[in-house]
């Protein structure tokens, strides 16, 4: 089996059975002082933006990271947001700690708060608050909400978490301290949910990840994985980081040598074997698998995915936000075709065709805010 825990295999083999998920919906994120307020809202997040916010991390990863940090800045004209009809509330908006802000109260507070998290921004200078999804029905049914727009941001999961919980603080000290609080976020917002329930235990009582990124540098690593053993198979020796014609020269090489003229349709065996490994990588055998193959690897039209998606994952340089160096590896990782624990001769072939990377010891680290934190399991709320 692959080295990944089985719990990240998990939320990978989510991410390759949403074939079938149907035509694209909208997101969750919300123009200022827009009233997207519908919990059913949360049925239309489409899985494809959240996984494609993660790959413009992995993109950016490969800009050097040198040079003085960005300027990021706050609108304050966009901050201000509606009252909802029919619902007396009071209403807070402004910067604190560098992080724009939306707080609302209730008339008929019941005492718990709400903190939404936001996902990923991409690497623009604005920072932006989103309202929760389902804001009308926390304020009719009692709950304050509170949601940040981070003080940066990139795949910055440390500051997020770190801002968010500044924010519940500052509620604490400009209203009352709450009775519960409680955490939700969606795509890169559910990392910033499960890092801030381990990071700081004592002050949420409950925490709802929607379509988290809960892998941290395992996700990353499969992100390595998909790129190398593809070339493995395709007998073409990588290079990492992968040169610049890499989408260009490379992977049009790649999808040729794993099925002449048809990829991702009609796979030859060394196609075959690579699309087995892809499976044992993100989770093992499960049904809709096949479809969840092809609908990642380029069988929509252009328009609604990039036919290189995965494989333009692998342009990176390693590097992650906050990193000092490399932070994906595979130096450990077996790959094989089957879940039989036993190399086949085949899989034994692979294994000694695969490039082998070995993280930067100041590129990942266990435990705490450095880098992409980890999520450890170490959860004591529902």
């Amino acid at each position: 089996m692959h080295k990944s825990t089985a719990w990240i295999q998990a939320m990978l083999a989510s991410l390759l059975i949403v074939g079938l998920v149907g035509t694209p919906l909208p997101s969750l994120a919300q123009e200022p002082g827009s009233n997207n307020s519908d919990p059913s809202a949360l049925a239309q997040v489409y899985l494809p933006t959240v996984i494609q916010n993660v790959a413009s991390a992995a993109y950016s990863s490969a800009a050097v990271r040198a040079g003085p940090p960005p300027k990021y800045f706050v609108d304050e004209g966009q901050l201000p947001f509606d009252a909802l009809a029919g619902v007396e509330t009071q209403r807070l908006w402004g910067i604190h700690n560098g992080a724009g802000f939306r707080i609302e109260v209730p008339a008929n507070w019941n005492g718990d708060l709400f903190v939404w998290a936001h996902g990923y921004r991409g690497t623009g200078l604005e920072l932006t608050v989103d309202n929760p999804p389902f804001r009308e029905w926390l304020v009719i049914n009692g709950f304050a909400w509170a949601a940040s727009s981070y003080s940066r941001n990139d795949y910055d999961v440390a500051t997020g978490a770190q801002d968010t919980h500044a924010l519940t603080q500052y509620f604490t000290g400009r209203f009352a301290k709450p009775k519960h609080v409680y955490i939700a976020g969606v795509s890169m917002g559910g990392h910033i949910t499960g890092v801030s329930i381990e990071q700081w235990s004592n002050t949420y009582h409950g925490a709802l990840p929607l379509c988290g990124v809960m892998g941290d540098y395992a996700l990353f690593d499969f992100f390595l994985d998909f790129n190398l053993v593809a070339q493995a198979q395709a007998g073409i020796a990588a290079e990492f980081p992968p040169p610049d014609n890499y989408l260009s020269t490379t992977v049009p090489a790649v999808k040729l040598a794993l099925a002449p003229g048809t990829y991702p349709f009609l796979l030859n065996e060394k196609g075959t074997q690579f699309k087995a490994a892809i499976e044992q990588l993100s989770g093992g055998e499960r049904p809709l698998f096949d479809q969840g193959f092809l609908f990642w690897s380029g069988a929509l039209p252009p328009q609604f995915l990039d036919p290189d998606f995965l494989f333009g994952l692998g342009m990176g340089d390693g590097t992650l936000p906050r990193s000092k160096g490399v932070s994906v590896e595979n130096v450990n990782t077996v790959y094989q075709f089957d879940s039989d624990p036993a190399l086949s001769p085949e899989e034994a072939q692979l294994n000694a065709a695969v490039l082998r990377i070995t993280h930067d010891p100041q590129g990942r680290h266990k435990n705490g805010l450095s880098n992409v934190p980890p999520i450890n399991g170490n959860i004591r709320i529902p």
